[in-house]
């Protein structure tokens, strides 16, 4: 599994978690107040470039991970543009009316929908929880026993995969079969949702009991095994993303690739 979803780790990788969160923050404010189709299509660029050349991952997954991307444009772009409103008609059939000014809207709602789509799996293949919760323990003063409790859910979540897993294998051997209908999907709930409920239940104990012998509520200040800090590579980031947004903004609005200006109003 671990060869499987092997990666190169690249500078991207080691750029302050917190700092990463907050730069990506920005970016959605940024990308949900830029109505301008050009410069949203310079934005998409300028993200497709980082992604795939900085995430370390390799071509083929991130193209296996690029299918959801399609259905969210396709999805939250189609409605705009099949039913929308606007004065130059293209295509009129029944329900369907589709306008210069409602196709240009939809690619704009397409368009920042995978942009925002593209910031987060930015983030979330070139970012460790376990990293970014120390971070935020570090830079931010996040209380530690809401930082452990976090990364103890997060470790719980393969745990309770594996047991479904083994579960399944054990209900297997034993040769209990599934019944037709309801009553046997209430069966098949039955069998599962017990012993898993029963044992996350007194795993969670034992870390509770566990965090609160480590003092996890105590108020004092705490030491930490790994220790986040700042680095130039944060500055390379910064500087990535301000250069790539002026540029996108610059061509944008002097070379634009569609005669639209901003698509709230009327098309230019």
């Amino acid at each position: 599994m671990d060869n499987l979803l092997a990666y190169d780790e690249t500078w991207l990788h080691r750029v302050n978690p917190s700092f990463k969160l907050l730069l990506s923050l920005a970016l959605f404010f940024v990308l949900l107040f830029t109505n301008n189709i050009n410069v949203l299509l310079n934005m998409t660029i300028a993200q497709l470039l980082l992604l795939l050349c900085f995430s370390g991952q390799p071509l083929s997954r991130l193209l296996l991970m690029f299918l959801p991307f399609v259905l969210l444009f396709v999805s939250s772009s189609m409605s705009m543009m099949l039913f929308g409103k606007g004065d130059t008609t293209w295509l009129h059939w029944g329900l369907i009316r589709i306008t210069e000014e409602s196709f240009y809207r939809g690619l704009h709602i397409g368009l920042k929908t995978v942009n925002m789509a593209l910031a987060g799996l930015t983030f979330a293949l070139t970012t460790r929880p376990v990293a970014l919760f120390y971070s935020l323990m570090q830079q931010c003063k996040l209380p530690p026993k809401y930082a452990y409790s976090f990364m103890a859910a997060l470790r719980l979540l393969p745990i309770m995969v594996g047991e479904f897993q083994t579960l399944g294998m054990a209900l297997k051997v034993r040769g209990v079969k599934r019944r037709a209908g309801l009553s046997g999907v209430y069966e098949t709930l039955r069998l599962y949702a017990i012993p898993l409920l029963a044992q996350s239940i007194r795993r969670a104990q034992r870390i509770a009991v566990a965090m609160e012998a480590k003092r996890f509520s105590s108020a004092r200040n705490r030491t930490y095994y790994y220790r986040i800090g700042f680095s130039q590579r944060d500055a390379y980031l910064l500087l990535y993303l301000v250069v790539t947004l002026s540029a996108a903004l610059y061509v944008g609005q002097h070379f634009p690739y569609f005669h639209v200006g901003d698509v709230r109003y009327k098309v230019i």
